[in-house]
This record gives C-alpha cells, sequence and structure tokens, in this order.
C-alpha cells in the first residue's frame, strides 16, 4: 500500500517483515515508542517510512542494551540516525569478536574429544563455565581491538598449533613447580632456560606486541589465583619466579 508516506504497512504485515510480533508493535504503540502514522478508515494501523525508521533505532538501541524507558527518552531528544547507526555496528563487532573467542573455545575441546575420550555432559559444562569466565576476564584487560587480533591469530596458528602450545604448557608448568620447590636459584642457567621457554610460549599468544604482553601480563598476575584453580595456569609464585629469572643475568 502506497501513500503521501511513502510505502505504508499493516501492522501484520510489518510484523512480519521485521521479524517481530504483532503484539510487539502494539506494546510499542502503547508507551509511545512506535506508533502508526496512519489508520484506514476501519481503524487499522498503518506504519510509514518514518515509523520503519522509528522502529530500527527502538530495535538498535535495545540491542546496544537500553530499557525501553531509556529508549523513549533517546528518542524524545530526536537524535540524528549516524551516530547510532556507527554505536550499532561496534555492538556488533563486539558480538562477531565474542563468537570468535567461542569458536576458539570450542576448537578446543573438540581438539580433546578427538582424542581418546567421548564427550559427555561435563565437557560441555566446562565449556559453558571457561567461555563465560574468560570472555568477561579477557574483555576486562583487552581492548576490542585487540581481542580481534587474538581471535584472528588463533584462526592463523590452527589448532594443531594452539593443541601443541597448550600440551606445552602442561608440561612445562610442572618443571618450573618443581624448580621452586627444590629452590632453584632464579639466576641459575637453568632457570634462565624455563624463562625462554616460557616466553617463547607467551610469544605465540602475543606475537611481540607490547600492547598484547602488557595487557597478558596484568590479567595474569591480577587472577593467578582462579587461573590456578580453574584453568590449571600458573600460580602467583611460578610467575614471580619467571618474572626474576628473566631480570637476571
Amino acid at each position: 500500500m502506497n501513500g503521501a508516506m511513502g510505502q505504508l504497512h499493516k501492522i501484520g504485515q510489518l510484523a512480519e517483515a521485521a521479524g517481530l510480533t504483532v503484539r510487539t508493535l502494539h506494546h510499542y504503540d502503547r508507551l509511545g515508542l512506535v506508533s502508526p502514522s496512519a489508520r484506514t478508515e476501519a481503524g487499522h494501523r498503518l506504519y510509514g517510512e518514518a515509523d520503519v525508521v522509528r522502529l530500527y533505532r527502538v530495535l538498535a538501541l535495545r540491542q546496544i542494551g537500553l530499557s525501553l524507558e531509556a529508549i523513549g527518552r533517546v528518542l524524545a531528544g530526536d537524535a540524528p540516525l549516524e551516530p547510532l547507526l556507527a554505536r550499532h555496528r561496534e555492538h556488533l563487532d563486539d558480538r562477531i569478536t565474542a563468537l570468535r573467542t567461542l569458536r576458539a573455545q570450542l576448537g578446543t575441546v573438540l581438539t580433546a574429544v578427538r582424542g581418546d575420550r567421548r564427550a559427555d555432559v561435563t565437557d560441555f559444562l566446562d565449556l559453558i563455565r571457561k567461555v563465560t569466565t574468560v570472555d568477561e576476564t579477557m574483555q576486562r584487560y583487552f581492548d576490542q581491538t585487540q581481542l580481534a587480533e587474538l581471535a584472528e591469530r588463533r584462526e592463523r596458528l590452527g589448532e594443531d598449533t594452539i593443541a601443541g602450545a597448550e600440551q606445552a604448557w602442561q608440561v612445562l608448568i610442572p618443571r618450573v613447580r618443581a624448580a621452586v620447590a627444590a629452590g632453584m636459584d632464579p639466576g641459575a642457567p637453568e632457570a634462565r632456560e624455563l624463562a625462554r621457554e616460557w616466553m617463547g610460549l607467551l610469544e605465540q599468544f602475543h606475537g611481540g606486541d607490547s600492547g598484547l604482553r602488557d595487557s597478558l601480563y596484568r590479567m595474569y598476575e591480577e587472577n593467578a589465583a582462579r587461573v590456578e584453580q580453574e584453568f590449571c595456569g600458573p600460580d602467583q609464585e611460578l610467575i614471580d619466579f619467571i618474572t626474576r629469572a628473566n631480570t637476571t643475568g
């Protein structure tokens, strides 16, 4: 249907085209968020092009995380569309980064499952827990550009290389722990060799990028206890030992 406001949509047509329910559009109308610009002689709602653009604003702001009440205040200010489009794109970029991280975590579990054991409920519960924890922690220490670089780097390395690095960590951490337990001097050649191996594995993670390296170190230093408990990573004592070995001699 066409009119002075361009193409007009009945509420059912708009709901189907937008992937929404008629009930949702009724709700938006009651809240004054998206109301039809016209009605038929029988009183049925007709939505014009401006209404469709306004509906997009509502949905974009909702996806970004605003409440319907807050969206109403934003729309009352008649903010320009371009900044909203840019912010919506940034939000989608963040989601893409999160999905890449999830994909990488799935690859890790898949590598294990392809080994000598079957997947069970524990595998998937562990995956859920680790993905949630890692995602929240990573976003506190790495900006979105860094997270995207990490995801792309993981894809470039491939799952076989990643699995090999994870296995190397599982071997190296007990060796460092044994050295600390034995009272090894961080300045000893053996300690410096352990530190060299340690830094080499970290290099695979950050690729020599100083920003990634600093963010990684800060994350480990501030979360050493949880990393050790939940991911079998190094504790603070091991990190301190490697740090001293790197700065000695």
